[in-house]
């Protein structure tokens, strides 16, 4: 579970101070209740038995007799009376043994210990801090990014509002400021006029405050936010964001543009300088059947192939590999060179079967948009009538999407969208669980189909790749990526889920060896597909990495990127100068 979204359950399930106060005078009512009815019982009982005693004796053997101590100087002599002991025994330690514990402990040692972590939790950052990522909110995006920079040694700050969810994040080690969020001495404490970006990803409205409170604080600091409705990308710039993200549209563009198709054409995903990184599907091409070493030697252009996938997985980058129906290809180049690829590889007789798109919200309209710009024929299937067509008013006069409505989890429906012709399905609701069950089915219905899923959080990307997707896509990833981007930091680009490329600086202990150097990979799990000056421009015409100062471009996941940088980078920091470095 996302740490926000435990908060937030937990401070649903907390009792407020007038509850807590009802709740204990209740569990008190109760005890002083069971003390009264017992020890007038004990006045009855002892009457039958022919023995007299006073109240405050009743009430002194019924409270010995709940607690358990018992000292034996009163007792009963008849079966009733001993009956009565029994039951009084068994419910004081119910009341005293359960009720009172629970009791000091919800609200008495928990309010203590969350008043001690609030008071220890910071309210400013350190003087000296800057060139620091300001990360406003805490969700799955900026959960992500903190933790990218922990990786890169970057210094990033949250700043959060509620003192107990901060506190939290300062346990686990986070660099935390608490306050208001609407209040610019909060963003004065978090040095925001010093910092290299402030980024806020709470709602349209809050964002809008986010925005116009830290430019009071500072007219020049760069502020990115995220978006949930296009509507509002214009007013949060009005506000003072320099960067609106709207992360359902982004989502829904990444996703458009991991659909392969059936021709093997190009298909760009990012870029370093002038060098675009782009992926394409073997399925269909000459490639089919070649070794690496072989489809190296038939490519008649300066392409360089960076990594062999496979259901969303790395694959060896031997010379014997061989390039199967399923293979996706990671290539570098500059646009010409990429043209030229598909001028020699794509299947230019054949037309790209339609994409089959499950879900009509803002993901599933942005990827259809995407498509259609494309050329691609696509069918949205939504289960609630009219949601699509009202969105896509803006669309009139285009005719290479349709729209079926329907549950996608019914077999007829998806036949009915075309499944048997497709060539992909895009899986875009909101829900995981939902996600990983069209997944499974797409994938039993048609085993050879390319399946494309989004998940919300990252604990689920295992999930959906078991579940037999081809490659998965996050919010938390693209919203993270995004802004690490736009922070001017070491640039970064998205293979696959789990999956990345990005720059680092060139350690001493590798020069001189290759760049395939097989032992980078088996101590790391990186894989060095590239050597790169220092202002990021990739270059592909050297087997080994050089003396001279400069960076390497790494393919590899979190795991392998925070092994490479304790194994050859441990003693180097993030610079404020590191930032020339790739950021494009």
């Amino acid at each position: 579970m996302e740490l926000s979204e435990a908060v937030r359950r937990r401070a649903e399930r907390a009792p407020g101070p007038r509850r807590r106060s009802r709740a204990g005078l209740l569990i008190v009512a109760v005890g002083a209740l069971m003390v009264v009815v017992y020890a007038a019982a004990f006045l009855g009982v002892m009457r039958l038995e022919g023995h007299d005693f006073s109240w405050i004796s009743a009430v002194y053997w019924t409270i010995t007799t709940m607690s358990t101590l018992g000292y034996g100087d009163v007792t009963f002599e008849s079966d009733l009376g001993r009956l009565l002991s029994i039951i009084v025994l068994l419910s004081g330690v119910v009341y005293m043994l359960v009720l009172l514990p629970f009791f000091v402990i919800q609200y008495v040692v928990t309010p203590w210990l969350d008043r001690r972590r609030m008071a220890r939790t910071p309210r400013k950052v350190p003087a000296l801090l800057r060139d620091h990522v300001l990360l406003v909110g805490s969700d799955a995006v900026t959960q992500a990014f903190a933790a990218r920079a922990e990786r890169s040694r970057v210094p990033a700050v949250l700043v959060v509002e509620d003192p107990v969810e901060a506190g939290l994040l300062h346990d686990q080690g986070r660099q935390v400021v608490v306050g208001p969020l609407d209040s610019a001495q909060t963003y004065r404490n978090a040095g925001a006029d010093r910092a290299r970006l402030v980024a806020s990803t709470l709602s349209d409205t809050a964002n809008t405050n986010v925005a116009f409170t830290v430019r009071q604080v500072s007219g020049d600091v760069p502020v990115a936010v995220t978006a949930s409705k296009p509507v509002s990308t214009d007013v949060l710039s009005l506000a003072g964001s320099d960067h609106v993200l709207e992360l359902g549209a982004v989502l829904g563009r990444e996703m458009a543009g991991r659909v392969l198709g059936t021709t093997g054409r190009v298909h760009r995903i990012g870029s370093f300088g002038e060098t675009i990184i782009a992926e394409a599907a073997a399925r269909g091409t000459a490639l089919v059947g070649l070794t690496l070493e072989q489809a190296i030697g038939e490519l008649r252009c300066c392409v360089r192939i960076l990594a062999l996938l496979r259901k969303g997985r790395l694959r060896p980058m031997k010379p014997e590999s061989t390039i199967t129906e399923s293979t996706v290809l990671i290539l570098a180049g500059e646009a010409p060179e990429l043209a030229a690829y598909d001028e020699q590889f794509q299947v230019h007789e054949q037309s790209e079967d339609p994409v089959i798109i499950l879900g009509g919200g803002r993901v599933g309209r942005s990827a259809s948009r995407e498509l259609t710009a494309q050329g691609l024929p696509n069918t949205i299937v939504e289960q609630l009538p009219g949601r699509v067509e009202n969105s896509y008013s803006a669309l009139e006069g285009t005719a290479s999407y349709r729209v079926i409505d329907g549950d996608a989890a019914d077999q007829r429906i998806l036949r009915r969208a075309g499944l048997e012709s497709a060539s992909a399905v895009l899986v875009t609701p909101r829900d995981d669980d939902l996600n990983v069950y069209l997944t499974l089915f797409c994938r039993r219905l048609r085993p050879e189909l390319q399946v494309v899923s989004r998940a919300t959080y990252e604990r689920n990307v295992a999930t959906l790749y078991r579940a037999g997707a081809d490659g998965v896509l996050s919010y938390a990833t693209i919203g993270a990526t995004d802004l690490w981007n736009h922070a001017g930091l070491s640039h970064r680009v998205l293979v696959a889920e789990g999956n990345e490329l990005f720059l680092v600086p060139r350690p001493s202990s590798l020069v001189r060896r290759s760049v395939r150097d097989a032992e980078v990979h088996r101590r790391t799990g990186c894989h060095i597909v590239a050597v790169g000056d220092e202002d990021g421009t990739l270059s592909y015409d050297t087997e080994s990495i050089p003396s001279a100062p400069g960076k390497l471009l790494l393919l590899g996941d979190r795991h392998a990127e925070r092994l490479f940088r304790q194994t050859y980078l441990k003693h180097r920091r993030f610079r404020s100068g590191d930032r020339a470095g790739a950021a494009r």
